[in-house]
């Protein structure tokens, strides 16, 4: 069988919702066909996850409902070549891909970037209940969406009215509640949605209040949490060719934890309030009679800000605020140069810049340590296109490839400090082989670089204190130069239908990559000791510096199998990491681990019962204190929603995690993980 060209297969996409494997109901009729998952993500066009030439993964809607996650982690953490560090704390939470994080690793709300990186305040905020689907793309991204993605892409898209509506209905409404013994967590949440005449509308607020956390070991983490959540999101399709959507998606904390939450905690506690808003509103026209104009318009913005009242020393109030205001315009071309030969054309330019403010209200001018009042702007122009080739030359199957360029021009400049810009050219080249509907191969090439954040280049004040020893101090550097990777990546995968019964769906991918990286950017803490200094005057500096070269290098297989009866996952990963000049580790390091799952369904009662596990090695390649040792976990889940009757709308998910209360800590954090949990949430969605 041939393979229609990924231009007409984008084309078919784009005018329909896009579906998640298992998104839904928990049990589809069983005579409902299983569907793959579909990324937008990886190279900005809807395509099946299976097909793109690198390694994706999706957490689709359903998915979610059973993981009835509380935090991003929750999420994340079954991921191949995905780790989370700095401790079990939300706002400690740091997601890695394949070694970066922090600014070196994009994350999207609904396409808006979150470029809010502030080490202890948090990565980024938001509610999970809020989300229709996850999407995970390792492997650079910057041919696409510029600085940063280094390691890859976390993109989190937020509910539509679709994906809680059923054919027929116009409108509906739901709310459910929630709780977790390991935090105390209590949460509630409440959801309105209707679709008429071309519009359509999703409103939902939530909230969450937990405690202190009770860890693998017995002991208890010191933390109060009092979460809001809220979301209105809407689209019009009323005028021929054209779509108007917009959107607001706000997160509100009132949190009382260590000014340092990652680890065991430090710096004294703080009350820390953090606002959270992005903002979102686009525009496409695609006319029917046009295959070069698909054109969009897309405005944002997204503030950030964390303000900590201090209750231990000086009393200090501390502020971070973020704001980033973007812009994009693109245009999509189809064309069809051949029987079995098309190209789909994405190309557009990007503008976005953010604004920094540090406050301290024991400074004497006001401003914080180590924040700087700074700007940085970007501007960008980007090419991209998918070409796909059936049966050339005579030969079977068909090929994709995918070349993609972006240039990047950015300004960073500090209040009273100098003003600092630079470009970069982002090339990338995927090219993937299907000789067979069920067999794959593929290979890519990608250069990627992240700027140097205002942060790193103009950062002064206190780093720390040592009381009687001396004060280490920010330094800026503002001759720091782009963090720099070159990628290569090779894989394969199969992929069979109607296996063991017909329509069941099996299908496996993995691949290695190895990266080489230039000019990585890392904290210089120079912190002189007696006897070369003399207490209590041993004070000492810390900056960013450009550091040797780097290379990392690691394998990913994601799989799965499911039929009318049986949900079957599985999940591998490995990495290394070391500087080439000292053989010294480097990057965020992570264990060899498998993750499973395995899920039974029981249509006569429509319910889900299934297992997880988590199996991770021994982690000693890395830096003396920061070995890990192996662990497993295990969990159990449950999931019952009646497909009619008098309780049908009713959702009951239930959940046992860390069963055994395993004793683990995870990877650049000092913190023992939480240990058992229970978990149990029910809702009723109403429709008409």
């Amino acid at each position: 069988m041939s393979h229609p060209p990924s231009a007409l297969i984008a084309r078919s996409l784009l005018a329909v919702p896009l579906v998640a494997a298992g998104a839904g109901p928990v049990l589809a009729q069983e005579s409902e066909a299983l569907l793959a998952p579909v990324t937008v993500t990886a190279t900005g066009n809807p395509m099946a996850s299976f097909e793109y030439p690198g390694q994706v993964t999706v957490v689709g809607r359903e998915e979610l409902e059973r993981l009835a996650p509380s935090t991003a982690d929750d999420v994340l953490r079954r991921v191949p070549g995905v780790e989370s560090s700095g401790g079990p704390r939300r706002t400690g939470e740091v997601p890695s891909i394949r070694g970066f994080d922090g600014p070196d690793v994009t994350v999207l709300f609904d396409g808006v970037r979150q470029n809010f990186n502030a080490g202890h305040d948090g990565r980024f905020f938001i509610d999970p209940a809020l989300l229709r689907s996850v999407e995970v793309v390792k492997g650079p991204t910057s041919a696409l969406y510029g600085s940063g993605g280094l390691g890859g892409t976390i993109a989190f898209e937020t509910l539509e009215a679709a994906d809680l509506l059923r054919p027929g209905d116009t409108m509906g409404a739901r709310v459910g509640t929630g709780y977790r013994t390991a935090n105390g967590e209590n949460s509630y949440h409440a959801t309105g949605f209707a679709a008429a005449g071309g519009a359509d509308i999703v409103a939902s607020v939530g909230y969450r209040d937990a405690g202190s956390i009770e860890l693998g070991d017995g002991s208890l983490l010191d933390e109060n949490e009092r979460l809001g959540s809220s979301l209105v999101k809407g689209s019009y399709a009323g005028i021929e060719d054209h779509r108007l959507e917009l959107s607001w998606l706000g997160y509100r904390g009132d949190v009382v934890e260590p000014a340092n939450p990652q680890g065991a905690g430090s710096g004294g506690r703080a009350d820390k309030d953090i606002t959270s808003d992005t903002l979102r509103g686009a525009w496409r026209w695609d006319p029917a009679d046009s295959e070069l104009l698909d054109l969009g318009l897309t405005l944002s913005w997204a503030r950030n800000e964390v303000e900590e009242d201090m209750r231990t020393g000086n009393r200090a109030t501390l502020t971070r605020e973020l704001e980033t205001t973007g812009l994009r315009l693109d245009n999509r071309s189809r064309l069809m140069h051949a029987e079995g030969l098309g190209t789909l054309l994405t190309y557009g330019v990007e503008l976005f810049r953010d604004e920094q403010t540090g406050r301290d209200s024991t400074s004497a001018d006001g401003t914080r340590s180590g924040v700087p009042d700074a700007e940085a702007t970007t501007m960008a122009g980007f090419l991209q296109a998918e070409i796909t080739w059936d049966s050339p030359f005579g030969t079977p199957g068909s090929w994709l490839l995918v070349p993609g360029l972006r240039y990047d021009r950015f300004e960073n400049e500090a209040d009273g400090g100098s003003s600092i810009d630079d470009s970069h050219l982002s090339p990338k080249l995927a090219l993937s082989y299907m000789p067979t509907d069920w067999l794959m191969v593929f290979g890519s090439y990608a250069e990627a670089f992240r700027a140097p954040t205002m942060d790193e280049l103009y950062a002064d004040g206190v780093h720390f204190s040592i009381p009687g020893f001396g004060d280490n101090f920010f330094t800026g550097n503002p001759d720091l130069k782009p963090q720099k990777t070159k990628n290569w990546e090779v894989g394969s995968g199969l992929r069979f239908e109607d296996v063991l019964e017909s329509g069941d769906l099996f299908s496996v991918k993995g691949s290695w990559f190895w990266i080489e990286g230039d000019d990585f950017i890392d904290l210089e803490v120079n912190q002189p000791v007696p006897p070369a200094c003399f207490p209590p005057n041993c004070n000492g500096t810390a900056r960013a510096v450009n550091v040797a070269d780097a290379e990392l290098s690691g394998m990913e297989i994601e799989g799965g199998y499911e039929n009318r009866r049986l949900v079957a996952k599985l999940g591998y990963s490995t990495l290394d990491g070391e500087d080439e000049a000292t053989g010294r580790p480097l990057g965020v390091l992570q264990p060899n681990r498998l993750v499973t799952e395995l899920g039974l369904k029981l249509h006569e009662i429509d319910t889900m019962v299934g297992w997880r596990g988590t199996f991770a090695g021994r982690l000693d390649r890395a830096d003396p204190g920061e070995e890990r040792d192996a662990y497993q976990l295990h969990d159990l889940f449950a999931s019952w929603a009646p497909l009619e009757g008098p309780l049908e709308g009713v959702r009951l998910d239930a959940g046992i995690e860390n069963i055994f209360d395993k004793t683990y800590t995870r990877v650049a954090t000092d913190s023992v993980e939480e240990g058992r949990n229970y978990r149990l949430g029910v809702s009723y969605t109403i429709r008409w």
